[in-house]
């Protein structure tokens, strides 16, 4: 009887961690399930920061296609152009170290 009893014991608890393992290794299981949910956290974060880069990008090329003005600005910035009658005076800030 005793015999019979601890065979039940160990039978029950091999079945108990065959059943364990697909939740613990297996591929679906509650580490990989963590892994993804933190690769989709930082994935929405690097999404959302490209929305917002793809949106000043979308409002700058919409400005150079619509606009003399940004064209103008941009020229002026960068490229450092004046108008043939007009001075250019820059001026700096005390304040600002340089």
């Amino acid at each position: 009887m005793i015999h019979r009893d601890r065979l039940i014991i160990i039978v029950l608890s091999i079945l108990l961690l065959a059943l364990q393992y697909p939740l613990w290794l297996g591929s679906s299981s509650v580490v990989r399930v963590w892994q993804l949910r933190h690769q989709i956290t930082k994935q929405t974060l690097e999404n959302t920061k490209l929305r917002e880069r793809n949106k000043a990008l979308e409002a700058e090329v919409h400005d150079l296609k619509h606009g003399l003005q940004a064209i103008e600005e941009r020229a002026r910035s960068e490229l450092g152009m004046v108008k043939p009658d007009e001075t250019f005076y820059q001026l700096m800030d005390k304040n600002k170290k340089k």
